[in-house]
């Protein structure tokens, strides 16, 4: 065997291991470490009493409330925001990089001014709020029509963003066919493109609803923390925190990782799912 092909092999082998290590040390440090801690904190009195503080009834109301509003969120957002992909990718209009530049606003506001923004614009003290209030009986801010709002406001590009590169590289000449056949525009969207946004479709919804699960700054603004009406799961967390129990606040949070984890590898599963039916 050459001396410096062996040579070159080893040295490239230990290349990759110098890259290798760090980085396997800073997952590790960063998420395998912070997930570990916060099992063994919830374990540490046996899944009965794990299971008892998660069935609280001032617990079990936060969940269902998270989860509901996160999937109603979910369902506007998934329908909002493939028009919305739809719109900026097929049609030209005046302010059309204006508005594809705002859709990532709310990724870079804080949740907190977000909450602050949504009190003044559906707060007793706003315009609309007042009318909505005293005109219509729909109170917004400190009842879950508010925490539906934020989550909409901070999950909405997630949807947006997944869809719309895949349409972007969407091939026009099944549309066209179709179009050349006398087929409608709605049948044409619902039986040639649709089917080809639905992997991404499904993925940013999921993300979406994932990301909504978990959102504190926002929801804590706009719904406040009143316990059994408008207290969320992560709302909860920092109740349970503040008030030093931290078996509840770990039960809380396994329960939320154990929901956002099941979230993401189902977008992963039918992400794959269909990239390998379009390969096939």
């Amino acid at each position: 065997m050459d001396l410096t092909l062996f040579q070159g092999e080893r040295k490239s082998g230990l290349s990759i291991w110098a890259l290798r290590v760090p980085v396997l040390l800073y997952i590790g440090l960063m998420i395998l470490v912070p997930l570990l801690v916060i099992l063994q904190d919830g374990f540490r009195e046996g899944i009965g009493e794990l299971v008892h503080q998660i069935t609280l009834p001032i617990a079990r109301h936060a969940i269902s409330l998270t989860l509901w509003t996160a999937a109603l969120m979910t369902l506007i957002n998934a329908v909002m925001g493939l028009a919305t992909a739809y719109v900026l990718v097929r049609y030209e209009f005046p302010g059309k990089r204006v508005l594809n530049a705002i859709i990532d606003l709310p990724l870079s506001i804080p949740t907190l001014v977000t909450g602050v923004m949504l009190v003044m614009l559906y707060g007793p003290q706003g315009v609309l709020g007042n009318f909505l209030a005293n005109e219509l009986g729909f109170q917004v801010i400190f009842a879950p029509p508010g925490i539906v709002i934020a989550l909409l406001f901070i999950s909405f590009p997630f949807v947006v963003r997944t869809i719309q590169p895949v349409l972007m590289n969407l091939d026009l000449a099944q549309e066209k066919a179709a179009a050349t056949l006398g087929a409608k525009p709605w049948y044409t969207f619902r039986t040639v493109v649709l089917p080809n946004l639905l992997p991404p479709l499904v993925s940013g919804s999921l993300l979406s609803f994932s990301r909504a699960i978990g959102e504190f700054g926002a929801v804590v603004i706009v719904a406040g923390n009143i316990p059994l009406k408008t207290q969320t799961a992560a709302v909860y967390v920092l109740g349970a925190v503040e008030s030093e129990n931290r078996l509840g606040a770990s039960a809380i949070s396994l329960l939320l990782i154990a929901v956002a984890t099941l979230i993401l590898l189902t977008a992963n599963r039918v992400q794959k799912s269909w990239e390998s039916r379009y390969e096939n």
